[in-house]
């Protein structure tokens, strides 16, 4: 008995052991692809190898077929023409294309190890049953035959874009989905970001000699192509080219194909070199111009978020605005100078923030663009030498207007599931933004950017979720930030701290503070008549601790969050005091401003100034007027 219990705890301690350690797939993808530009389509075999180093057997596999979204009573079809503020480049295009005009992939075959399985299209996902199950640690071969038509640009891929290039090549393969620690990653594509396993690429691109190719990963044979790659001299032009592309260790395989193609490639001693494909003409003149911007981009992102891991980066002109791919982007290209440089700098540091640190976009929208858009709104300051004092203005405006409204959702809703547009791009974007800004009032910026790196040094090559992160800001910084995704990220709780009272006692005079729903350490100015100012900082007990302040901050007894009021003895007569305000630096995003400052008169006026002054109640009914307290 005691013998048989022994074993049955050493099992459980063993297995709650291992559940600790993290684990990711892996794949291999060989492809083939047959282009025929006469009719946009193109046949092509897939033989991919797929590591299970799960602890799951697996027992069915699932595939994306993201083309399959662009036929008219598609799911990503109705959602636009449903939704109450549909992308202007969807709307009801889809509904409207042809049957030359759509998209699809259509699986002839798919063999496991040999052996025919079953399987079933349910719209943009591929259901297969294996003939043998994937036991953990162990390995399957699939080889897969299927025929694909290239829809009309509507959103990301598709061919003859708005500006003209011929072919925007993304998500254009049926692609594995991912299995991690929450199952498969199976979810229909609707509109939003994607999911990949982390893996090798070698892809055979076949061709109309007229094309020219950019694409993830290393083109291997360039003096066989040339177009820029190699000069070479062919005395016979050639019918159609195979383009052989190469890309290890990257989740994704983007490609883009234009007759008018200029190819220009920038080298860069530092690393990495650049290859910008463009139509040259009138409206793309600025690309001439990118070169310094580039490199200064590498430059600082490789010394603040750590270094980029390729040799190259391709700036592709294509798809329908900007989007990342391992070692690549397509944008629209007819750009004056900042419009280009921005829509670079954003796609280019998500080779950080997705590319490297490949987190589950459809979950964790804030995590991709959020920390993108804060990485790459202080690259552009810098470049362009604009003030940087608060570059993230823009980002706590539009994210403090949302939350005003209606519209607000929380940063844990699923990407696809968002009532409206506009609640999305908050969230991900803006709300993203405040988020990782907001950590230099919390933890310290020298605790934030040692976060950063430790990051990137811990996750590259894997896929973070928030918890992961959190749990590098903790070790980094030695305070609980628990409270902070709990109430920012999983609620719509709003931060609104206010002066509720100035209480005159002889010569020491009270400040009473109030707080709104949500606890977050409270910095404030006391600035004097005589010119003099004193800094205050107010920590919140959830931190257990406080971040590092300067030596003149008088730090204050802890907040608790059941408590609304806090009262702050000033050690100063209500006449001498000038001016209180909070959150000075403006970088805590307070949904109600009118109460953060208070000017008290130049000459004190006892019958018009009574001892208690009041702050003017607000009138956003969403939060709670001022109460007279007892003190």
């Amino acid at each position: 008995m005691n013998k048989l219990y022994i074993i049955i705890i050493s099992s459980f301690v063993t297995l709650n052991l291992s559940s600790q350690n993290y684990w990711q797939q892996k794949v291999i993808y060989e492809m083939n692809i047959d282009f025929n530009v006469k009719n946009h389509q193109f046949s092509g075999n897939q033989k991919l190898k797929y590591y299970n180093l799960s602890h799951d057997t697996l027992q069915n596999i699932f595939y994306h077929l993201y083309l399959n979204a662009f036929q008219p009573g598609s799911m990503m079809d109705k959602r636009s023409m449903s939704i109450l503020d549909p992308d202007k480049r969807v709307q009801d295009r889809i509904s409207k294309l042809s049957p030359n005009e759509i998209g699809f992939q259509k699986i002839l075959n798919i063999f496991q190890n040999g052996t025919p399985l079953s399987y079933q299209v349910n719209g943009t996902i591929l259901e297969v049953i294996l003939n043998d199950p994937i036991y953990p640690n162990d390995s399957a071969i699939f080889d897969m035959n299927f025929l694909t038509q290239v829809p009309i640009q509507i959103r990301r891929t598709g061919r003859d874009n708005s500006e003209g290039i011929d072919y925007s090549m993304s998500q254009w393969y049926p692609k594995i989905c991912e299995y991690d620690e929450n199952g498969w990653n199976s979810n229909p594509y609707i509109s939003r970001e994607f999911h990949g396993v982390w893996g090798d690429f070698n892809v055979n691109i076949k061709i109309d000699a007229d094309y020219t190719i950019a694409a993830t990963g290393k083109l291997t044979n360039p003096e066989e192509i040339g177009h820029g790659y190699k000069n070479i001299n062919t005395k016979k032009k050639p019918i159609n080219l195979t383009w052989k592309f190469q890309a290890n260790n990257v989740h994704d395989f983007v490609w883009a194909a234009d007759r008018d193609y200029n190819h220009k490639i920038i080298n860069n001693d530092n690393g990495p070199n650049f290859h910008l494909f463009y139509q040259k003409n009138d409206k793309t003149k600025e690309w001439e111009n990118l070169e310094p911007y580039l490199i200064k981009t590498f430059e600082y992102a490789n010394k603040n978020f750590g270094k980029y891991p390729y040799d190259h980066y391709s700036i592709i002109q294509g798809g329908d605005g900007g989007m990342e791919y391992p070692m690549a982007t397509l944008i629209t290209g007819n750009r004056n100078l900042r419009s280009l440089v921005g829509v670079c700098v954003h796609e280019i540091m998500h080779s950080w923030y997705q590319g490297l640190m490949a987190t589950n976009e459809a979950l964790y929208a804030w995590m991709d663009e959020g920390f993108t858009s804060y990485a790459s709104n202080i690259i552009e300051r810098i470049l362009f030498n604009e003030d940087s004092l608060f570059q993230h203005k823009d980002s706590y405006d539009r994210y403090l207007k949302i939350a005003k409204s209606n519209y607000e959702e929380s940063l844990i809703t699923h990407a696809d599931h968002f009532n409206t547009n506009l609640a999305y791009y908050s969230a991900a974007y803006w709300k993203g933004v405040v988020f990782i800004d907001q950590l230099n009032r919390i933890i310290g910026e020298e605790s934030l950017n040692s976060s950063l790196k430790r990051y990137y040094n811990e996750w590259s090559f894997k896929h973070p979720n928030p918890i992961n992160f959190k749990r590098i800001l903790e070790k980094e910084s030695e305070l609980e930030l628990d409270w902070y995704f709990e109430y920012f990220v999983n609620t719509i709780k709003k931060i609104d701290y206010g002066i509720s009272q100035i209480l005159n006692y002889q010569n020491n005079c009270k400040l009473v503070l109030e707080k709104g729903e949500m606890p977050f350490p409270l910095e404030f100015q006391i600035k004097l008549k005589n010119g003099k100012i004193f800094d205050y900082y107010i920590p919140i007990s959830l931190m257990r601790g406080n971040k590092e302040v300067n030596k003149n901050v008088i730090i204050l007894d802890d907040w608790n969050w059941t408590d609304k009021y806090y009262i702050v003895n000033l050690n100063s007569k209500i006449t001498d005091i000038d001016e209180i305000v909070l959150h000075s630096d403006g970088r805590v995003a307070d949904i109600l401003t009118e109460n953060n400052s208070i000017k008290l008169p130049e000459k004190w006026n006892w019958e018009k100034n009574n001892l208690l002054l009041k702050i003017k109640k607000t009138k956003n009914k969403n939060f709670q007027k001022f109460k007279k307290i007892k003190i």
